[in-house]
């Protein structure tokens, strides 16, 4: 059993042309991970290729870039009530921003890929803004089942704060963090002040926003996607939910931990 519910191919798993799709991803966004949705549309047949195809340009170009730098310059946040300060404070912070980065640009280029199948028309293609230094690998995602049950209770709780409209998502990021068990332990504490008063809710609202205002100008530098696959629609179905929910709902969480972690 995976990070979810959801089916997915993990890096080790992809045949060859899924694995060399990957590597161009990784690259594109200058991480050394490929995020859940990838690997889930990775498991249905022909649409890894049919978002390939649309995202490569974007990220070659560096518009994909400008905007996840507008996105996070979009979202306010409030300030940590202490100061986070685990054994491994280097590793974490250090998977906190592959995670970032990858969650910015992911909700950037996806509402794009999206709202054009909805519609939308291009805009200007936006100034290209640098892809930033190649971020290194994190360690190993562990898989959700494998956990002790009460970290896997953990985890529970810390989705169940995102209200998510899919039971079926578990975002990565709280399985990833089982590697530091306290840390783990603490997240609920620490990121209350972001939960306190609707506060995520807005917060994931205005990434929903500010991804919708960048998508004429990327929508412009995408590429022309493929004929479409059989499971488009399904996966449609599902992307909706995580460029409306889940990736908003990370994107101020990981930023809100960048923060606390200093």
């Amino acid at each position: 059993m995976s990070a979810t519910a959801l089916p997915e191919l993990r890096e080790a798993e992809g045949p060859p042309a899924i694995a060399k799709i990957y590597v161009g991803l990784n690259e594109g966004i200058g991480i050394g991970q490929v995020n859940l949705i990838w690997r889930h549309a990775a498991a249905l047949p022909g649409v890894l290729d049919w978002l390939w195809a649309q995202a490569a340009p974007a990220l070659a170009s560096g518009a994909a870039a400008a905007a996840r730098d507008g996105i996070a310059a979009a979202i306010t946040l409030p300030m940590p009530a202490t100061s986070a300060k685990p054994q491994d404070h280097a590793a974490i912070a250090a998977l906190v921003e592959i995670y970032n980065r990858g969650n910015l640009t992911n909700l950037a280029l996806l509402s794009a890929i999206l709202l054009r199948q909805q519609g939308m028309a291009p805009g200007a293609e936006p100034a290209p803004a640098p892809r930033g230094a190649m971020l290194p690998a994190p360690p190993p995602l562990p898989r959700l089942a494998s956990l002790p049950p009460a970290q896997q209770a953990q985890i529970r709780t810390l989705t169940a704060a995102h209200g998510l409209s899919d039971a079926a998502v578990v975002p990565s990021l709280y399985v990833h963090l089982a590697l530091w068990p306290e840390f783990l332990a603490q997240l609920p504490a620490l990121v209350a002040p972001l939960q306190a008063d609707q506060g995520l809710v807005r917060a994931r609202g205005a990434a929903v926003e500010a991804a919708r205002l960048a998508a004429p100008g990327l929508i412009a530098a995408l590429g022309t996607p493929p004929a479409p696959p059989a499971a488009l629609p399904e996966f449609l179905t599902r992307l909706e939910v995580f460029v409306r929910e889940v990736i908003p709902g990370m994107v101020p969480v990981g930023l809100f931990l960048r923060r606390a972690l200093g």
